[in-house]
């Protein structure tokens, strides 16, 4: 069964820094490339940030690039998003995915919320 739990999450003032983490189990993890995205209430999910499956290659949205970093242990079967002068914009529930473009499979953490006040 595949797992992915993120933790991290919480409330923090305007300009202040967290960092997700998103631990993975019951998946090769080293095969799968790893993002993270969040759904604002009343908005759609969206893309943050995304790792390939060694690390060498990362991409963000317009909107976080600059402040925010993406990276990965696969020792660990974690991903990270270290998140930096956040803004009240960036408000939303995060969401850890895990992806394999060879078999096609696609999967889903629970999500965790952040909150940024002004």
């Amino acid at each position: 069964q595949v797992q992915l739990v993120e933790s991290g999450g919480g409330l923090v003032q305007a300009g202040g820094s967290l960092r997700l983490s998103c631990t993975a189990s019951g998946l090769p993890f080293s095969s799968y490339a790893m993002g993270w995205f969040r759904q604002a209430p009343g908005k759609e999910r969206e893309f943050v940030a995304s790792i390939s499956w060694r690390g060498g290659a990362t991409y963000y949205a317009d909107s976080v690039k600059g402040r925010f970093t993406i990276s990965r242990d696969n020792a660990k079967n974690t991903v990270y998003l270290q998140m930096n002068s956040l803004k009240p914009e960036d408000t939303a529930v995060y969401y850890c995915n895990a992806i394999s473009f060879t078999t096609g499979a696609n999967y889903w953490g629970q999500g965790t919320q952040v909150t940024v006040s002004s």
